[in-house]
């Protein structure tokens, strides 16, 4: 499923999914999509896999997908990987399958969340997001 065909998670119990919405002493630094567990997702863009990452450091079992390209590193966190490091992906490419949230938030609505970085700095992904459902 490509991201910009997921619907964005508005607010609920657990917080809103939006850029810049509190969490906490913090702000959420993407955009939450909801998306049903096993889902398999796809490259937002087409880059390269430069990482496969860990959503918390305290669970090993939640996995992120970073692709970079152009100097910009797209996020796709809450995935089970399909893809290795290295690898180069088109925007269709599928790079996991979504996980389930639900087992470590239970009553969460499941979602993918989705970040942009470029040089360090989180950008806003709802642009990119509306871009790519032209």
């Amino acid at each position: 499923m490509k991201l910009s065909e997921l619907k964005r998670r508005g607010s609920d119990g657990f917080g809103a999914g939006h850029f810049g919405a509190p969490r906490g002493s913090r702000t959420h630094k993407g955009v939450d999509l909801l998306a049903s567990s096993g889902e398999a997702i796809e490259s937002p863009v087409t880059g390269t896999v430069t990482k496969l990452g860990y959503s918390y450091g305290d669970d090993l079992s939640y996995r992120y997908v970073q692709i970079t390209a152009g100097g910009y590193d797209f996020r796709v966190f809450y995935v089970d990987p399909s893809v290795r490091v290295g690898q180069g992906v088109t925007a269709n490419t599928a790079i996991g399958l979504t996980q389930d949230l639900g087992q470590r938030y239970p009553g969460i609505p499941n979602h993918v969340h989705f970040e942009i970085k470029k040089d360090g700095d989180y950008l806003d992904p709802t642009p990119a997001l509306i871009a790519m459902g032209e």
